[in-house]
């Protein structure tokens, strides 16, 4: 009873009628209005969990997840089990609401990171044979088609030609007695058709009178020559009827025999419908999935910038006031939290705040704070919000209160069991003894620091009001220790200044206060948190057009000491707000060197991509020129190797290596201009000393000069002076000794083979050997020894015919067998 209370408080109504907005299908909209509150965590993760993924499965679909055509069948399955027989347009709802579960589980099967959603629809059977039937035998607008069976169509042709003979004949009769007929119109009356008769000429047509005007001037006449036809025509129409229901009872019981199936079918819809509406609103709201705590791990609860999802939906459509942020951060270890302040402070909206968050969390839906949005599972949301004052029942704010309370205290007692099996649990543990162990026996054995019993959040507004307030605040001082030590969390509001000091008593209460303006005499809906809060009720009420006298005069009945504490609460709260702004500054400092810093990264992530793309390219160039100089040298080697070369051709492939060189090898950069040399009478530049002076004498061959500023001579190095224009002076060259002369060798020394007149040629094709010879010959001062091998001779070959034909190879011959006989060459150069 109480949590049915609770929700009412909290007006849980309005959110779940909100978040019905959202939903797509009739089902949907009754589910989220109706929304079930989970028992379990792991019910709420797997609610979460499936808000999470179809959230993510939105934010890549162009228009979202579609429920086009599905439809509430349940009624129509239960009366398809009940042997009754559907109707053309419930048959024709249940193909579209099979055809619209088929497609929701196609874009769900089309995505690979949903493994909640694909779980989901794995088990959907959407009968895509039965969808089929139903569509041949029913059209759009859920009449029996022609084609739903061989007999129904005969049936229909004879039902044609008889309402053709029917026209025919009436129209005969029309024409043939124009003047005895009110309107030249075929009409029907039931299932007969007639022609208006003007009353006075009836004997014109005789016939069977159906109906008459209102006036009684016209008489509706069904011609006895076709009454016949009417009566076959009736016959016909009760066969027709007769087919159809056939046809829809064999479709109806097609419907029944899978009636388990489309119940589930209706069921995982229905989720999946829940679970947009949730995703959905949760957008909506900017809200963010929430991540829950255990008290164990001694995880703080952090909600930051905590907005009431109602003043939210008030703010946007009902033009209300824009929706102040409260923070929530509160330590494993608190219990309870007692928030003071002035009436119309926010005191209540933040318990309705956290309450809702709460609850929230535990049905799958995000929690409209920012990231990261941490909070415990609690098991009860248990309030006492608001006045329970009843004349009809005999209460008064307190009664009422108290009645309420102890609602509130039943049903934490159920949960007593468990807490005595885990006092149980704690006294068998061994104590842990320390230095201070009679501290420690003090803590452990008090019973502020025990476990609570029960993993609940309570709400408390205005604690103890409402009767005398020395009895009221005793009484809420008892009532929160008790509080604090079987329920996990209580969010207290009080005026009683008693409870302010409960904070400093015990470590598991803290206290919390709503900011109040002095300046504007106006409550900013500010939660602040470890300072005492002050009524102000003296100020709200000049503020509300109490006369001063008397609040002048109720201030001289408050006291010094009030007085003291309050301005000692106001400096606490001035210098928080200080402290504020200054976080504030810093966390706008912070935000624009991380923004910086981004830039940087991003431009210097484009110069390094630039970079390497430049170096690809040139890269690129490289290869393709030596390529191409590769092909251009091999021409030339071919051309050599065409006929009989002789000097003059080899000179021109020289000539062309050497334009290939010239073409394809990097341009030499080009030297600096050389500086300036100064003169005798130049103005020049000494920048060590700072000075401009004039050049008395040319630089000697030290590299030293004289120059005059002002009145004083000096002698300066050439290198520390520079022009006006500051052009570097050019340093003087020293001549360079002549070498000493070298005596030749004699003549009849013989050549020694060593490796740099060694050419090794083996495993190298005739072409590339002739180039390798090519230079070693250019730089040959001597004979040279060839190694080409024995092989199969044609490497020799080719080596001789190339030293044959080289003007500068004197002659050849084989080299001894010690230095590898018949498998080198001697080459002597001149």
């Amino acid at each position: 009873m109480i949590q049915s209370e609770t929700l009412e408080l909290l007006e849980w109504h309005r959110l779940c009628q909100h978040l019905s907005t959202f939903a797509a299908t009739k089902l949907g909209v009754i589910a989220a209005r109706q929304l079930k509150i989970p028992d379990f965590q792991a019910e709420s993760e797997q609610l979460l969990k499936q808000t999470k993924e179809v959230y993510q499965l939105e934010s890549r679909l162009t228009t979202g997840l579609s429920f086009e055509g599905i439809q509430d069948i349940g009624d129509s399955l239960e009366r398809a089990e009940r042997s009754g027989i559907l109707a053309g347009d419930e048959l024709l709802a249940i193909a579209t609401t099979l055809a619209g579960a088929r497609n929701l589980r196609r874009v769900i099967d089309n995505q690979e990171d949903l493994p909640i959603l694909a779980d989901l629809v794995a088990d959907l059977r959407t009968y895509p044979e039965l969808e089929q039937e139903i569509h041949r035998c029913i059209d759009e607008r859920g009449q029996v088609t022609d084609r739903a069976s061989q007999k129904l169509g005969e049936i229909r042709t004879d039902l044609r030609r008889v309402r053709t003979q029917i026209t025919q004949k009436l129209q005969n009769i029309i024409q043939a007695k124009s003047g005895a007929v009110q309107e030249q119109i075929i009409t029907q009356r039931g299932d007969r058709y007639v022609i208006p008769v003007k009353a006075p000429q009836k004997d014109a047509i005789p016939g069977i009178v159906h109906d008459t005007s209102t006036s009684g001037a016209t008489l509706y006449i069904e011609p006895n020559s076709i009454v016949p036809l009417g009566n076959q025509l009736r016959q016909i129409i009760r066969r027709e009827q007769a087919e159809e229901e056939a046809i829809r009872r064999t479709l109806t019981e097609q419907v029944a025999a899978v009636k388990p199936d489309l119940e589930r079918l209706l069921a995982i819809v229905t989720t999946l419908d829940l679970a947009t509406a949730r995703s959905r609103y949760s957008y909506w709201l900017g809200a963010n999935p929430p991540r829950f705590i255990q008290p164990q791990d001694n995880e703080m609860i952090t909600l930051r910038n905590l907005r009431h999802p109602l003043l939210v939906w008030q703010q946007q459509h009902e033009q209300g006031q824009p929706v102040v942020p409260v923070d929530l951060l509160i330590s494993p270890h608190i219990r309870v939290v007692t928030i003071t302040g002035p009436n119309t402070g926010g005191k209540t909206v933040s318990l309705k705040t956290l309450g809702l968050a709460a609850l929230m969390a535990k049905v799958g839906l995000f929690v409209p704070a920012r990231e990261p949005v941490e909070i415990p599972w609690f098991d009860k949301v248990l309030a006492d919000i608001g006045d329970e004052q009843s004349l009809q029942q005999s209460l008064s704010t307190f009664s009422g209160h108290i009645r309420r309370i102890s609602r509130i205290l039943e049903a934490l007692g159920e949960d007593t069991e468990t807490g005595r099996h885990k006092e149980k649990s704690e006294r068998r543990l061994p104590p842990i003894r320390t230095s201070g162990d009679a501290e420690n026996d003090n803590i452990t054995s008090s019973p502020r620091h025990r476990v609570p019993a029960s993993s609940s959040l309570v709400l408390l507004d205005e604690v103890g009001a409402g009767t005398d307030p020395a009895e009221g605040s005793a009484l809420a001082i008892a009532l929160l220790q008790y509080l604090a030590n079987h329920a996990q969390l209580t969010i207290a509001t009080t005026h009683f200044g008693e409870l302010k000091a409960l904070k400093y008593e015990d470590e598991r209460f803290e206290n919390a206060s709503v900011e109040f303006d002095e300046s504007t005499l106006s409550p900013t809906y500010r939660l602040l948190w470890g300072i005492p809060g002050r009524s102000n009720a003296l100020t709200i009420a000049l503020r509300l057009g109490l006369k001063p006298e008397v609040v002048e005069q109720a201030k001289t009945q408050v006291g010094e000491a009030t007085d003291e504490v309050n301005q000692v609460i106001a400096g606490l709260e001035a210098q928080r707000r200080r402290q504020e702004t200054k976080a504030a500054e810093a966390q706008n400092l912070l935000q624009e060197a991380e923004r910086l810093y981004k830039q940087v990264s991003a431009k210097a992530a484009a110069l390094e991509e630039r970079e390497s793309t430049l170096r690809a390219s040139q890269e690129v160039a490289v290869q393709q020129a030596i390529a191409q100089a590769k092909n251009e040298i091999a021409q030339v080697i071919r051309r050599l190797q065409q006929g009989t070369p002789t000097a003059q051709d080899a000179q021109q492939a020289t000539n062309a290596l050497n334009q290939i060189a010239q073409q394809y090898q990097p341009a030499t950069p080009a030297k600096p201009k050389p500086g300036f040399m100064p003169k005798v009478g130049d103005r020049i530049r000494v920048p060590k000393l700072g000075q401009t002076a004039e050049v008395l004498t040319a630089p000697d061959a030290d590299g030293e000069l004289s120059v005059r500023f002002g009145l004083m001579k000096m002698t300066v190095k050439l290198e520390d002076v520079e022009s006006l224009d500051g052009q570097k002076a050019e340093p003087v060259v020293k001549p360079k000794p002549a070498p000493a002369a070298v005596t030749p060798p004699p003549q009849n020394v013989p050549a020694i083979r060593t490796s740099r007149n060694t050419v090794d040629l083996r495993g190298k094709r005739v072409a590339d050997a002739e180039l390798i010879l090519d230079k070693a010959i250019s730089e040959a001062t001597g004979p040279i020894w060839i190694i080409h091998g024995h092989g199969t001779g044609k490497l020799r070959q080719g080596v001789h015919a190339f030293l044959h034909q080289h003007p500068r190879v004197n002659s050849y011959e084989a080299a001894e067998q010690a230095d590898g006989g018949s498998g080198v060459t001697i080459a002597h150069i001149n």
